[in-house]
């Protein structure tokens, strides 16, 4: 998952990444919230799904503590980090700032 996961963060489009649980109830919550995002933005942004059950060590190189946790990057590198539920507008108004 590691070197794949490099691959997919260093694309020229800026990639948002979820870390979230099965088990977690914000998860849930933000899941359709991202549908609508990629929705609403299209090919402007990836959106990138990590169960930290699944992908222990990649959660724990990023420091994700609890979750939901969501982690932008533009072309590798982290541009912004959030814990916890956001609206669609807030986490658009955010992709967008780092276009």
């Amino acid at each position: 998952m590691k070197d794949s996961f490099n691959n997919i963060i260093h694309s020229k489009t800026p990639v948002l990444v979820d870390f979230f649980a099965d088990w977690c109830g914000p998860c849930k919550t933000l899941t359709p919230i991202l549908k609508e995002v990629k929705t609403e933005l299209g090919e402007r942004i990836k959106i990138v799904k990590i169960n930290v059950d699944k992908n222990q060590t990649l959660a724990a190189n990023y420091q994700v503590k609890g979750v939901p946790t969501m982690l932008l990057f533009k072309e590798g590198k982290q541009v912004w980090r959030q814990s916890g539920v956001l609206q669609k507008n807030d986490i658009i108004q955010i992709i967008n700032a780092h276009q």
